[in-house]
């Protein structure tokens, strides 16, 4: 797979496509085509090339199919590669970089993650809802019934996180779940450790949303899909980008050895 990123890669358009995502995620073909002077048939190509490498991931929003940048195989390289320490240092320098020049770029308002595991729907259903599965790879515990509109609570290592905005916002079971982020009480904030400036920040965010896609595949395969959306600039999106990477290649460990993954 890595030998596909990096052909995936290799092509001065297909960068450029990726930039187009990068600063706006989710674009349908059309907007894509826009100024590369090419045809749509041969940017079409091109997405094909991307997606073939999971760099891009499509996914459908009403009779819309749209594109979306896709972490994991970049981040898996990455992992691969770079080591906790000088990745963090890698970010602080591209940050700096990107101050000193000014660099105005939009911020995305989602984050996407998609990874293949060797499962059914039914199971990986379970993997993201059921406490005895999530607790394993994620050390969080959900209380709900996973219908619509009914509250979740979140229970991290014996702290309860609960609040009225809590709530699933749709629920079709082994197929598509979503469901509005967790609240910020005074206790997650503690025990977290985030500082009274990320404390301020995340309290004028918006309510985040998590939205799972389960779809079959070929071969006893499911591509799972996670799209995490937030208002444009939003601290809470920035921070899970982050977290789910960790959180998901958990849940494939999980599923497919039968035991969690070491931290």
């Amino acid at each position: 797979m890595d030998d596909e990123v990096f052909r995936a890669l290799a092509d001065p358009t297909r960068r450029a496509l990726l930039d187009r995502l990068a600063e706006e995620n989710g674009q349908s073909l059309k907007q894509l085509c826009v100024g590369l002077g090419m045809s749509r048939q041969s940017v079409s190509k091109h997405l094909a090339v991307l997606e073939a490498a999971n760099v891009v991931t499509t996914l459908r929003q009403g009779r819309e199919l749209l594109h979306h940048l896709n972490a994991e195989p970049i981040n898996a390289i990455a992992d691969r590669w770079m080591s906790k320490y000088d990745r963090g240092r890698a970010q602080v320098l591209a940050g700096l970089k990107q101050a000193l020049e000014g660099q105005n770029m939009a911020e995305n308002s989602e984050f996407v993650y998609v990874t293949y595991i060797r499962s059914t729907p039914e199971k990986v259903w379970r993997a993201i809802t059921e406490p005895e599965f999530t607790k394993q790879y994620w050390g969080v515990e959900f209380r709900s019934d996973w219908k619509k509109g009914s509250p979740i609570v979140w229970d991290f290592q014996g702290l309860e996180v609960a609040d009225p905005e809590q709530v699933v916002v749709e629920s079709s079971p082994y197929e598509r779940l979503a469901y509005t982020w967790h609240g910020l009480t005074p206790e997650l904030v503690d025990t977290m450790g985030w500082d009274e400036d990320r404390r301020l920040r995340l309290a004028e965010d918006p309510r985040t949303t998590a939205t799972f896609t389960i779809e079959p595949q070929d071969g006893g395969v499911v591509k799972l899909s996670l799209v995490h959306t937030g208002a444009p600039d939003s601290t809470m999106v920035k921070m899970v980008e982050q977290g789910w990477p960790v959180v998901l290649a958990g849940l494939k460990t999980l599923l497919e050895t039968g035991s969690a993954l070491k931290g």
